[in-house]
């Protein structure tokens, strides 16, 4: 019991600061989908936010990952729906085409992988990587330092 509660003091503040975080992040996404007049649903960061906010060491919550990967993985989207247009079969070779480019340029974000599959499946135009895809990426990196720098500041 004392080695849980000794885990819970430990953890406890940082879940804590990863949680409002995640919550103040996705209201921002939320707000900016209505500005847009997009759909909740075609803004692809929930679980990027997750995983910046809440494992922020982890390789594929670092900057280059989180911007490089949903880059990366757009681009083969848009490569794919180009030269193979709209299918099933075309949805998941490009989710495919994502993870092998995001790992041969080391740009593994996960998260990303939803991109393509929107891009491919909702035939979607550049507009949505030049407007919401790397304004978002950016914008998150750019939150997640502010975050945890707040974060070490108030626990140290």
């Amino acid at each position: 019991m004392e080695s849980l509660l000794t885990a819970l003091r430990r953890t406890l503040p940082f879940g804590l600061l990863a949680g409002a975080g995640t919550t103040l992040a996705i209201a921002a996404m939320e707000q900016a989908a209505a500005m847009a007049g997009r759909p909740l649903g075609l803004i692809p960061f929930v679980t990027s936010i997750v995983l910046v906010l809440s494992l922020p060491d982890a390789a594929p919550a670092r900057p280059r990952a989180l911007i490089g990967g949903h880059l990366v993985a757009s681009l083969a989207g848009y490569a794919v729906l180009s030269v193979a247009g709209h299918s099933s079969l075309a949805i998941a070779i490009s989710v495919g085409l994502s993870a092998f480019l995001m790992h041969v340029t080391r740009t593994m974000h996960p998260p990303a992988g939803i991109d393509p599959l929107l891009i491919v499946d909702q035939q979607l135009g550049i507009d949505f990587l030049v407007l919401i895809v790397l304004p978002g990426a950016l914008a998150l990196a750019a939150f997640a330092s502010l975050w945890h720098r707040l974060g070490r500041r108030l626990s140290g």
